[in-house]
């Protein structure tokens, strides 16, 4: 079964699981009456929505349809059955419900309540949390989706170890993406360089994507992880796009940005490290070519130039074509650009320069 932290193909299922992460999240009302129903040693099976499939699956209880509280979430907890919810957790539909469930869908969960509330949401596709009382844990169900709800220093100790980890990639991305400048001023570029750089850039996205899950999991606790998590990777998804735009082929067999970028996220965690794998999922290269030589179209760099506008960095690259030729651009060559005045041309030709020196500076001091 899948765990709530794992990436999921589509982007609508992902958008549903961390709402309903967050919905549980400390803080919440629900998780009050969740952490109530937990402490009062009593279990419980919620269903969060009614629809046209919950209502056929569901027999007996009683309506209520009362303001939703974590006190009222306890006290009729206490009843056997399930509870219902409407979708947005302001209401108690209904209280000790017997569900019936397809009895065919498989599950490998082993207690009753557990395998109810997993069929439950498989069947339907509603978020179905179950509260176990002998085993002391409170367990989240979404489509084929089980993850248990833990405690807030469970949850921080684990999100500070990625952070910490987190912290380590980006100083080793900074370190090769710097390396990388130097070289594309050099004209010394390799597929080897570039793969390092855009498999750094994917390993600090995951992990990143792993805390923003604790972010999630810890609710009104996480404020201070979330801003820790947004200042390591400030511009990480910028530079993920540029330099696949410096070095995608070009021609018929030239993807989009957006396609690149999901074949570097479906390589598996296990072949990250290879990088062939990451250059043959860039287009520019495999095992036995990563020391040929590539020449960037400078689109890296000049994102570094202040002020400069997104669409006259589009139209020097496409006028000079590469970093070497805008290298080589006197004031006159740059100002042929349209949208490059004498003053824009002016913070061109200087900002370049400035990184030129002092990436070769930064490569050999």
């Amino acid at each position: 079964m899948a765990t709530i932290a794992e990436r999921s193909d589509n982007p609508d299922a992902a958008a549903r699981l961390r709402a309903t992460l967050a919905s549980v999240a400390p803080g919440t009302s629900l998780r009050e009456g969740l952490e109530r129903i937990l402490r009062g040693r009593t279990g419980a099976l919620i269903v969060v929505g009614l629809d046209r499939q919950v209502d056929a699956m569901s027999t007996g209880g009683f309506d209520l349809d009362v303001a939703f509280t974590a006190t009222g979430l306890r006290e009729l907890a206490k009843m056997d059955g399930a509870l219902i919810l409407d979708k947005d957790v302001s209401r108690i539909l209904r209280a000790g419900v017997h569900l019936m469930p397809d009895p065919s869908i498989p599950t490998e969960e082993t207690g009753t309540r557990h395998r109810t509330a997993d069929r439950v949401a498989r069947q339907t596709g509603m978020p179905v949390i179950s509260v176990s009382a002998s085993m002391h844990i409170i367990a989240l169900y979404l489509d084929n989706v089980r993850h248990v709800l833990e405690e807030t220093a469970a949850v921080l100790g684990r999100a500070n170890q990625a952070l910490q980890t987190l912290e380590r990639y980006r100083n080793r991305l900074d370190e090769v993406s710097d390396a990388l400048s130097a070289l594309e001023i050099e004209d010394l570029v390799t597929v080897r360089d570039v793969a390092a750089v855009a498999q750094r850039l994917e390993m600090v996205s995951r992990i990143a994507g792993e805390i923003d899950t604790y972010v999630l999991e810890l609710g009104s606790d996480g404020r201070l992880l979330a801003l820790q998590l947004e200042e390591l990777i400030s511009g990480v998804d910028a530079e993920r796009e540029l330099i696949i735009r410096d070095y995608m082929p070009s021609g018929r067999r030239a993807r989009s940005t957006e396609v690149v970028l999901d074949t570097l996220a479906a390589i598996p965690s296990t072949n990250l490290v290879d990088l062939g794998a990451v250059a043959q999922a860039l287009r520019i290269g495999s095992d036995e070519t990563l020391d040929s030589p590539l020449s960037p179209r400078g689109y890296r760099l000049l994102a570094r130039i202040p002020r400069l506008p997104a669409t006259v960095v589009d139209g020097l690259i496409d006028h000079f074509g590469s970093l070497q030729k805008l290298l080589a651009a006197s004031m006159e060559d740059l100002q042929i650009v349209e949208g490059v005045g004498d003053l824009r041309a002016r913070g061109v030709r200087e900002g370049l320069s400035r990184l030129a020196e002092s990436s070769i500076l930064e490569r050999y001091v």
